[in-house]
């Protein structure tokens, strides 16, 4: 294939909730494209863009896929993305590439969280996006609904483009607002279609609908606004290119129909791409750091933005990138900017899913991938040498889930986390950790299925199975009145002895104060040299913790008598008597465990409200607020996070899969003393069992 300009590139890509049909659209589009002779089934595990053997087995689409194809002298990239929310990192990566956003909605279900998930998503880049309602051969489709579903929850900038004549299996006629025609699809699945007057029975609800459609352009520029209020209509020219820009601007959402299974309405869409979608270099410059920015033009140095990393079997790292400005080259020397190191290009591919075609270079706007970066990873950017550029990091979703793993077997741990460091470069929304504190390998992401595939990626590409485990909770300890005491080490066994004799006082501090450390000694009753070791010995039993084993916080530690010997005194000693007197004080002052407490925002349909609230209250968690987002209800909470161990599952059991949450780090609280003696029980039950 040919390398196109920048203004013959269209960018699209495909988000909504699982199951609207993404896939299946995407694989009408590239049998109309003709880069297939036949469409395949999610159903069969056919399609070019779920290809990947998890995809296949569960029939859902993971990982953001790569197609593209030539229509009209135009090279139109689409970007299939999943639409199950345990991995929407990958939407968040696509969404920096896209120059269009299809928002594509289940005719069947209307919208749904996904819905607005990836609409906001896009908002946040100014990514210019049209609706298509999809499935529109089902039985019992209301198409009003959906439509006034849209318009309620994003607004009425929220226009039609287009509305079916017929719902159900009979749908194969659509009117064109655009075209003020009525377009009648062959239903041999060959896409094609032939346009007809609109029939006498709807010429008023396309008119009304067509108005509606121009006044939403007009009013996005005062010129236009003022033309149409002159002459009463726009013509052809000034209404196509008043609504490229309107949709530019964000201020323009248009929505048109289809039956991708039954390939109707599609040939269309690829018109509609071609003529009403932007060009890259259509958007405006390019921010970067520092700021700068970028036109996106040929003839500018060249810069690219990796946007996702793929390692494959025999190939090793892929990583998808996209041009924003000039030309990348087979066999050029580049710097990545982004860790300052050097790379050459190797070949370049174009893809369609699995399949790869070479390239020679690709112009800005353009997205391809490049195979064995050595040092570049998903959120770098590429640029000429001497172009001291650098794009912002894609800002990846926080982790939701964690589990802890172990090797099965004895000595696959290097293995295991070099398999991890790898799962990682490619998915940035899955993190790990060998946390010291817990004694544990933590392994974080966007759900339970998430975790479950990178679990299994594990054990396919690198050969180790791991067992999981329930991730221990980083409990703290901590005092809730002062107290003295006195900590005195003696030890005399022949030659040299030992002693040091401090008196320490602990109080308690405010919550997330931490630590402080004050030396009150007067007349050097502890000689200056001495004293690092109490500290020492204090910090020392405070990461150990009294209670359970757990971290000592906020908590004033004064250090205000003592006595030493002349001989027998060392920085040993003093250490070991502060530990004894801290161990002492602390177990006098009321001492309580505290639990890391979670912020929890929920957003679930108003039907499951009740259900979820309820839910939380059980997990000791308590209720802040409530919002309310068109169909959709907020709630924000808090809630331990010992209670919280897969709550992605529970929730979407609990509102049929239709639920979301985030949740970040609040503050630690006081255990209820019922829970807080059965971990300090357990606590020592596996002290004794390592002893």
């Amino acid at each position: 294939m040919k390398a196109f300009q920048t203004g013959q590139i269209r960018n699209i890509g495909f988000g909504g909730h699982g199951g609207t049909g993404k896939t299946t659209l995407v694989e009408a589009m590239l049998l109309s494209l003709k880069e297939i002779t036949r469409m395949g089934t999610v159903e069969q595990g056919s399609t070019v863009s779920d290809y990947n053997e998890d995809e296949i087995n569960r029939q859902i689409s993971l990982n953001a896929s790569l197609c593209h194809g030539v229509w009209h002298d135009h090279k139109i990239n689409l970007i299939d993305t999943p639409g199950y929310s345990d991995f929407y990192g990958e939407v968040v990566g696509s969404m920096r590439v896209m120059d269009t956003a299809f928002i594509v909605v289940s005719a069947a279900s209307g919208v749904e969280v996904g819905t607005e998930l990836v609409w906001n998503e896009a908002g946040k880049y100014n990514v210019p996006r049209f609706v298509v309602i999809n499935k529109l051969d089902r039985e019992n489709i209301d198409f009003d609904n959906v439509y006034n579903g849209l318009t309620e929850t994003f607004g009425h900038q929220v226009v039609l483009a287009q509305f079916p004549v017929e719902t159900g299996p009979n749908f194969d006629r659509i009117i064109d607002l655009f075209r003020m025609k009525l377009l009648k699809f062959s239903k041999d699945g060959s896409g094609n279609f032939t346009e007809e007057k609109i029939p006498d029975n709807l010429k008023e609800k396309a008119e009304e609908y067509h108005l509606k459609l121009i006044e939403a352009v007009a009013e996005s520029d005062d010129t236009l606004m003022e033309k149409y209020f002159e002459a009463g209509s726009l013509s052809e020219k000034e209404f196509h290119e008043g609504f490229k820009k309107a949709v530019i601007k964000n201020v323009v959402f248009p929505v048109f129909c289809s039956a991708a299974t039954v390939n109707i309405g599609v040939k269309r869409l690829l018109n509609v791409i071609i003529d009403l979608c932007p060009a890259p270099d259509e958007l405006g410059d390019k921010k970067a750091l520092d700021d700068k920015t970028i036109k996106v033009d040929s003839s500018q140095p060249m810069s690219a933005l990796i946007f996702k990393t793929l390692s494959e079997m025999h190939m090793g790292e892929l990583s998808y990138f996209k041009v924003m400005s000039g030309v990348l080259k087979t066999g050029e020397d580049v710097m990545n900017t982004t860790g300052d190191k050097g790379e050459r290009i190797g070949q370049i591919f174009i893809l369609n899913g699995k399949d790869k075609k070479n390239i020679d270079e690709l112009y800005a706007g353009d997205i391809g991938t490049v195979v064995k970066l050595k040092s570049t990873h998903t959120s770098d950017t590429l640029a000429a040498k001497g172009n001291k550029i650098t794009f912002p990091k894609i800002d990846f979703p926080e982790p939701l889930i964690r589990t802890a793993i172990q090797p099965k077997a004895k000595g696959d741990e290097e293995k295991i986390s070099s398999g991890l460091h790898v799962l990682h470069e490619e998915d940035p929304t899955f993190v790990y950790n060998q946390d010291s504190e817990l004694r544990q390998t933590i392994v974080a992401g966007q759900g339970e299925l998430h975790l479950a595939i990178i679990l299994q990626r594990l054990k396919q590409r690198f050969g180790v199975e791991v067992e999981e485990e329930e991730p221990r909770i980083p409990y703290r300890e901590t005092i809730k009145r002062k107290s003295e005491a006195q900590g005195k080490y003696k030890k005399q066994s022949g030659g040299r002895g030992q002693y040091g004799d401090c008196y320490l006082k602990l109080e308690p501090m405010p919550r997330g104060e931490k630590f402080e450390f004050v030396n009150a000694i007067v007349g050097g009753v502890i000689p200056g040299k001495f004293f690092p070791a109490v500290e020492k010995g204090v910090i020392e039993i405070m990461s150990k913790g009294v209670l359970a084993g757990y971290k000592v916080v906020d908590v004033r530690v004064t250090c205000f008598d003592g006595s030493y010997h002349n001989v027998d005194s060392s920085e040993m000693a003093f250490k070991v008597a502060a530990s004894m007197g801290f161990k002492k004080a602390f177990s006098e002052a009321k001492p309580v465990l505290l639990e890391p407490i979670m912020n929890l925002e929920v957003r679930v349909p108003d039907e499951h409200m009740g259900d979820v609230m309820g839910d939380i209250s059980g997990k000791r968690g308590k209720i802040i607020g409530m919002d309310s987002d068109g169909r959709f209800q907020v709630i924000n909470a808090q809630a331990p996070l010992s209670e919280l161990y897969r709550y992605s599952t529970t929730l979407r059991s609990i509102s049929a899969g239709r639920g979301i949450h985030k949740r970040s780090f609040s503050h630690y609280e006081e255990v209820p003393p019922e829970f807080a003696a059965k971990i300090i029980e357990q606590a020592k039950k596996e002290k004794e069992e390592e002893d």
